[in-house]
């Protein structure tokens, strides 16, 4: 009886342990919130330059935290979507505008199955509704891509049958919103948030917030004077593109101020970027030069976005990182900050996470970017990058700081240079033995 008695005990003990070990390293993992806007170029934010926008909250996190000089998604929206959430090359998995195939493995689901709570909001744009992919009115893809919830624009629905911003038409956990003409898609989308941190404070979550600001239309926001017309909520010009800037900023700040009220801001990993460059029919102002948007085009301008980090709990000091980061790194390093063993997932990227925990020190001298947007007639390309120079595979070869419009291919090169351009090339041929790139454009186009 005794021995049976001290069995019981120890096993009590045991379990109490076991559970409070657990409870620690859940509560030691940060939460996670990856905020990218939609059509935002590195010039935009005050802290890269810009002289144009209000953007206070951004600001003051780049100077409070961490801020990427050479940060680069895809040109264009779906490859970079497509890129973050998996961590891959374009070449492997992007197959057509507006889709992310349901064989492929995300952030979400890597996150969740080591039990945080997952959440998506904004814009979707996946299920492959511009050509009528299969399965393209599954309301239930969020789901299988790793989120637990999800309030989202343009799930099943086309943009035909509503927008994002006034009257905007959201599908939520599966449902659709009532309309409101009042309601302001962003706003929708940053409450349901702010939401979701109350209801899950308690316990390690992830929020992959896809905005649907700056995105034209270029309209009104409900702090713009024009808002109070009802009839001018939908009145287009490039002039109402710095109040959705502002807007934009007003929701970081809403997003940082409910981590603090709920104390948990000091272990979150809060990760602001964009998507791509800006619209090309914005001009923005900054104390360099007048920079016009890029999006949808190899040059720089076309990928070259902003990046600021930041975890309170981690970090080792606030810096600008001056070397060259993709978004196949964005994966690797949420895995990583989240304690995932790297050989749970295949990823084209290197994490990041000892530029932010240790001493800043690069991680790659250079990395390689395949492009093909399967949308109008838009640059398709491969090359290979650092935060100077770049190698196009039809072998123009440029010094991106000195000519950011990619107007002048070297061709007097010090030793330095055709050193690196070698360098470059041997990387552009080991991608093409991989998969050529005439290939990629045929297996995709076959698929579709």
């Amino acid at each position: 009886m005794k021995s049976t008695t001290q069995i019981i005990i120890l096993l009590f003990v045991f379990s109490i342990t076991f559970s409070s070990c657990k409870q620690n390293t859940e509560n030691e993992r940060p939460n996670i919130i990856l905020i990218m806007a939609d059509d935002m170029g590195y010039e935009c934010i005050g802290a890269n330059g810009s002289t144009e926008y209000e953007t206070p909250n951004l600001d003051r996190l780049a100077t409070n935290g961490i801020r990427f000089e050479h940060c680069y998604s895809q040109p264009l929206c779906t490859p970079s979507r497509v890129k973050i959430m998996t961590g891959k090359y374009n070449f492997r998995n992007y197959e057509d505008f507006g889709y992310l195939n349901p064989n492929q493995k995300t952030f979400g689901n890597l996150l969740q199955e080591v039990g945080y709570a997952t959440l998506v909001a904004g814009k979707w744009q996946l299920n492959g509704l511009n050509r009528n992919n299969e399965g393209n009115q599954d309301v239930d893809r969020p789901y299988h891509f790793g989120f637990d919830e999800y309030c989202l624009w343009q799930l099943n629905r086309q943009k035909k049958e509503g927008e994002r911003f006034s009257d905007a038409l959201i599908t939520q956990n599966g449902e659709d919103l009532p309309r409101d003409p009042n309601n302001y898609g962003p706003q929708v989308f940053a409450d349901y948030i702010s939401d979701f941190i109350e209801r899950k404070a308690d316990q390690p979550f992830f929020v992959y917030y896809p905005m649907v600001l700056v995105h034209d239309p270029f309209v009104p926001t409900p702090d713009s004077p024009e808002w109070a017309d009802p009839s001018r909520r939908y009145e287009k010009d490039t002039a109402y593109f710095a109040d959705m800037m502002a807007f934009t900023d007003k929701i970081v700040g809403q997003l940082e101020n409910k981590l603090k009220e709920k104390g948990i801001w000091e272990n979150t990993l809060f990760i602001f970027t964009g998507d791509n460059g800006t619209h090309p029919s914005v001009v923005t102002s900054t104390n360099y030069a007048k920079v016009v948007g890029g999006k949808g085009f190899t040059k720089n301008t076309g990928n070259h976005v902003p990046m600021i980090l930041s975890w309170p709990d981690k970090m080792k000091g606030k810096r600008v990182v001056e070397s060259a980061v993709s978004f196949a790194e964005i994966l690797p390093t949420l895995c990583d900050a989240a304690g995932i063993n790297p050989s749970e997932y295949k990823t084209d990227g290197k994490s990041i996470l000892s530029i932010i925990t240790g001493d800043g020190k690069k991680i790659q001298d250079n990395f390689f970017i395949h492009y093909t947007p399967r949308w109008g007639n838009k640059d398709h390309n491969r090359w290979v990058m650092n935060d100077t120079y770049k190698l196009y595979r039809d072998g123009r070869f440029f010094n991106t700081i000195n000519d950011t419009s990619e107007i002048f291919p070297l061709e007097k090169m010090t030793e330095t240079e055709l050193i690196l351009k070698e360098e470059f090339q041997l990387i552009l041929n080991e991608k093409e033995n991989e998969i050529p790139f005439a290939l990629n454009d045929t297996i995709f186009n076959l698929a579709n």
